[in-house]
């Protein structure tokens, strides 16, 4: 009897043991440990920006020159709720001069998403619960916090490594914009992992001519961005600059959210009385400190800034 009872026990332990090695986390035990790896993206730090076309269905095809740059750029978190959270990005140029970079906006389960058809044109998209349960959207934004793209993934924590992926349709970027006028449409995959200095931003992206007819595939090209953590002393001067504009685009945000909000579909064109779109908000958002508006002064001045740019 007593060695049936030492069999018992030796069982129960050995499936005890199995039981805490299998664990599968909870939903809030999930939920916190996405909140953690997103959160875990701000911060300060230089960035290795690296891309090169690697394949091409045309062999006649002339491949473009590998992009290669690097700057200081701090992320600095803006909004933390229990299940939205909003980075905004900093260039800092030899500790002088900063630039309003990029923004990512991190939602969970959100139905709500605006995809990417080409021509600066977005409509939304039709997600239910099911598509979405358990995953974060990250809704990346411009420097003048228009619209850039919109894709959602689960994020995975094996084995101690936290990661990200999505696929969505994209406007070219901003390296290419001004140079390329073969392709319309980048339609990315994206992959997010977070490392011990930092994190990745790798992208298989695919670059696509769209027409009436369908999607014709121009090339492919591979793509990384390195984060690595620095002294954040060097941001002195952007956390300065930013602690004198932020309220003013928070409001800037606001505006674009009503317009987003208010309708299925909508284009934007980025010059208008020959100025750019990000030229105008920023001219706007010193004006706004200089003379000290109000809120509400900034949101009228801001929506009535941005029609000129809405394409009807």
């Amino acid at each position: 009897m007593k060695f049936l009872n030492l069999i018992l026990v030796l069982t129960g332990l050995i499936t005890l043991n199995t039981s805490a090695q299998t664990k599968v986390d909870s939903p809030e035990e999930k939920l916190e440990k996405d909140r953690k790896a997103i959160k875990s993206l701000a911060g300060f730090y230089e960035v290795n920006f690296n891309y090169g076309e690697v394949t091409a269905p045309d062999p006649n095809y002339k491949f473009s020159k590998p992009y290669e740059s690097h700057g200081n750029e701090w992320a600095e978190i803006i909004v933390d709720e229990p299940k939205r959270i909003v980075i905004q990005h900093m260039l800092a140029i030899n500790d002088t001069t900063v630039i309003k970079h990029w923004r990512q906006d991190w939602t969970y389960e959100d139905t709500d998403i605006m995809l990417y058809t080409e021509g600066n044109a977005w409509k939304k998209g039709n997600l239910t619960p099911a598509d979405v349960k358990g995953k974060w959207t990250q809704k990346v934004y411009q420097v003048d916090d228009s619209p850039r793209y919109q894709g959602y993934g689960t994020w995975s924590h094996v084995g101690g490594h936290d990661a990200w992926q999505s696929e969505t349709d994209s406007p070219l970027p901003r390296r290419e914009s001004t140079v390329r006028k073969d392709y319309n449409v980048l339609n990315r995959g994206s992959r997010i992992t977070i490392t011990k200095d930092g994190w990745m931003f790798e992208q298989d992206n695919k670059k696509i001519v769209r027409s009436a007819s369908g999607d014709k595939l121009l090339a492919v090209e591979k793509g990384y961005e390195e984060f690595t953590k620095i002294d954040p002393k060097i941001f002195a001067n952007a956390q300065k600059w930013w602690a004198s504009q932020k309220s003013y685009w928070a409001d800037v945000r606001s505006a674009w959210a009503d317009i987003i909000g208010s309708q299925d579909t909508f284009k934007i064109q980025t010059i208008a009385n020959g100025k750019l779109l990000y030229e105008t908000l920023f001219s706007l958002g010193d004006q706004s400190i200089k003379e000290k508006w109000t809120a509400a002064q900034n949101k009228e001045k801001i929506k009535t800034a941005l029609q000129p740019y809405l394409v009807k």
